[in-house]
């Protein structure tokens, strides 16, 4: 039996309306999430507040006691300051160059695994190692393993091709932006790969079949077929790729400790906070960097949905 409004009232103490029981199950269920809720409020939301509110302020470490109420002027600095705007180009070329070569590199290895050959398994597992080593061992192993002018691998195999005549590039003081960016791309391939791959299998095997009957060549099947299926994989990749690279410290840190052109925009505001002493310039140019990976996210989260609304309706 279904109660009333009026009977709910009248059964409740002291006349009050007594809470429908789907929305005390609703509540039951969220209930257990509350705290982990709170507690990413706590961590994540607080903070940031903070920092926003310092970037409204003209505010040096080394002067605790003087600081005054700026506006916007912390982030018309940021904007208009030379070095900081160059990190910003240094930022965009980087997360350019890194996402899409590693987005092709990562098409390339999905489109081999994708295919049955023995001990595919293995070169899987192999392949996705780079993409689960911790950051700053990679620069690490990059800058000491590969790239060290005096035992690196790199000069190690062209003085084996070339004799001890060879030439011996200083591939950090030579082509820093670049060393930089392999590594990042030797990282993030195995994550391109893996998004990939996912599209991959998830194509309609009998449309392929049926293409392949009509006479479609493997050109005509990838560019017909498969391109337009790995659409929305492909625009994933590139949207949490640029959240990754837009942030992204270690290897710029590691590598070159942001000198020789390479330094983005966090070790910009690194430099600044933790060099300078600059509090509020820092604070703004981080709140900069937040907005521009909140509307990465933004843009993320949609193709996600896509994505599992296209797999419902199938």
């Amino acid at each position: 039996m279904t109660l009333t409004k009026t009977d709910r009232v009248a059964a409740a103490p002291g006349g009050a309306a007594a809470p429908p029981p789907n929305r005390i199950r609703a509540w039951a269920t969220r209930a257990p999430l509350l705290p982990a809720l709170i507690f990413m409020i706590v961590v994540t939301q607080l903070p940031f507040v903070a920092t926003l509110v310092i970037s409204f302020f003209d505010w040096n470490a080394l002067y605790p006691d003087d600081r005054q109420f700026a506006g916007f002027s912390n982030y018309g600095d940021v904007l208009s300051d030379p070095a900081l705007r160059k990190s910003i180009w240094t930022t965009i070329l980087l997360t350019v160059t890194v996402v899409l070569v590693s987005l092709l590199l990562g098409l390339l290895l999905a489109l081999l695994l994708d295919r049955r050959f023995r001990g595919r398994a293995a070169v899987r597992t192999m392949l996705i190692a780079p993409f689960l080593l911790v950051p700053v061992a990679a620069a690490l192993l990059w800058k000491h393993v590969l790239f060290n002018p005096e035992y690196g691998l790199f000069n190690g195999i062209l003085n084996a091709i070339g004799g001890e005549g060879a030439a011996q590039p200083d591939w950090i003081s030579e082509m820093p932006l670049m060393a930089v960016e392999a590594s990042l791309v030797w990282q993030w391939t195995p994550f391109m790969m893996l998004i990939l791959l996912a599209g991959l299998q998830s194509r309609d095997s009998q449309l392929i079949e049926a293409a392949r009957m009509d006479g479609a060549s493997d050109w005509q099947v990838f560019v017909h077929i498969t391109l337009p299926h790995l659409r929305r994989y492909l625009e994933l990749g590139v949207l949490l790729g640029s959240i990754y690279i837009v942030q992204n410290f270690d290897a710029v840190f590691t590598i070159t400790s942001g000198g020789l052109g390479t330094a983005n925009l966090p070790y910009t505001i690194y430099q600044t906070f933790y060099q300078a002493h600059e509090n509020g310039l820092a604070s703004a140019a981080g709140v900069i960097v937040v907005i521009g990976s909140i509307i990465l996210a933004t843009f993320a989260l949609r193709v996600v949905s896509s994505l599992f609304r296209e797999e419902v309706s199938r």
